[in-house]
C-alpha cells in the first residue's frame, strides 16, 4: 500500500485531499497541520517520520498571504523555503518523493504567451520570491515534483470564489481589477492530478527523479471575468463592475498575465484537465447546493 504524509492538511489543498481519500483506498494517507506536526522543525518532522514512514510527503503548507508578506517576509520565507529545505534533506534520506506547489508569482507577468516550465523566474514579491527559493531549496530532494498553479479556489478556507460569494450578499454592487489575465484553478481538479500523478510513478512510468509542471484548469480569464461568472452562477442581483489596477487599491505588485502552460503535465500524464468554467460550476454545487 501507498502511504502519503499530506502536511498542511487544513488548507485547499489538503482538504481536497480528505474529500478524495475514501475513493483511494490503496492509499494510507496522514493528515497533518500545524498542530500536529511543524515543518519548520527538523528534529520534530525526523521523529515523526520514525513513528510514520510514508513513500510520498505531498507538502500543502504554505504563506500565501500575499500582501502580508512584505511586512513579515522571514515569516513568509521560513514555511516557504526554509521548511522545503528541511523537507527536501529529510526526503533524500528516507528516500521519499517529495511533492511540492510553486506559483505563478514566481513570474513578473510580461509574457505575451502563457508560461512554460522552463521560462526564467522573475518575482517581483516577496511572496513569489519565497516561494521560487522554495523550489531551489528542493532541490536537496533525491526525488522531487514542483507543480506551480494558479488562482487557487475550493470549497475550504479562504479564496477568491468564497470571497465574491461573500460579498454578494453585503453589497450592491463590487469592483474588480478587469486588467489582470491568469486561470483559475479548482483545488479539487489539482488533488486529482497528482493522485493520478503518483498512479503513474507507482506503475513506473517516469525514470526521472526531477519534474516540474503547470497545472490550471484550461482557459484564461480576468478577475472581472471570473467575478462575473461566479454571480452568473448564483444568479445574484449584485452588479460586478470592472476597474483597471491602477484603480484598485493594493499594497502588493500582482502580475498583468500570469497563465500557465500546461502542455507538458497533459501529456506526460495523459489526462483532459476541465476548462475554468466547468470547474468552477463544480465548485459552486459544493458551496451552494
Amino acid at each position: 500500500m501507498i502511504k502519503i504524509l499530506i502536511t498542511g492538511a487544513d488548507g485547499q489543498l489538503g482538504n481536497e485531499f480528505r474529500q478524495l481519500a475514501p475513493e483511494n483506498r490503496d492509499i494510507e494517507f496522514i493528515f497533518t497541520d500545524i498542530g500536529e506536526l511543524d515543518i519548520t522543525k527538523e528534529h520534530e518532522l525526523n521523529l515523526f517520520l520514525d513513528e510514520n514512514p510514508v513513500n510520498y510527503i505531498i507538502n500543502c503548507a504554505a504563506y500565501t498571504a500575499v500582501d502580508k508578506a512584505e511586512e513579515e517576509p522571514e515569516k513568509a520565507f521560513l514555511l516557504n523555503a526554509r521548511a522545503v529545505e528541511i523537507l527536501a534533506g529529510i526526503c533524500a534520506e528516507r528516500k521519499i518523493r517529495l511533492i511540492h506547489f510553486s506559483t505563478d508569482y514566481v513570474f513578473d507577468g510580461t509574457s505575451a504567451r502563457p508560461y512554460k516550465e522552463e521560462d526564467t523566474p522573475h518575482p517581483r514579491t516577496i511572496y513569489g520570491s519565497s516561494k521560487l527559493e522554495g523550489e531551489r531549496m528542493i532541490h536537496k530532494a533525491n526525488d522531487y515534483v514542483i507543480i506551480r498553479t494558479s488562482w487557487l479556489y475550493s470549497a475550504f478556507s479562504s479564496n477568491f470564489v468564497k470571497t465574491i460569494l461573500r460579498l454578494s450578499k453585503e453589497k450592491n454592487q463590487l469592483q474588480v481589477v478587469a486588467d489582470q489575465i491568469g486561470s483559475p484553478t479548482w483545488a479539487n481538479d489539482l488533488a486529482r492530478t497528482v493522485l493520478i500523478l503518483i498512479d503513474r510513478y507507482h506503475h513506473h512510468w517516469f525514470e526521472d527523479r526531477y519534474r516540474i509542471y503547470h497545472y490550471s484548469n484550461k482557459g484564461a480569464c480576468t478577475w472581472y471575468e471570473f467575478a462575473c461568472e461566479i454571480i452568473k452562477i448564483t444568479a445574484s442581483g449584485i452588479k460586478i463592475l470592472p476597474v483597471t489596477t491602477k484603480e484598485y487599491p493594493s499594497k502588493t505588485f500582482r502580475p498583468a498575465y500570469s497563465v500557465l502552460d500546461t502542455t507538458k503535465i497533459t501529456n506526460d500524464l495523459g489526462i483532459e484537465i476541465p476548462g475554468w468554467k466547468e470547474s468552477l460550476k463544480h465548485c459552486m454545487d459544493v458551496l451552494t447546493p
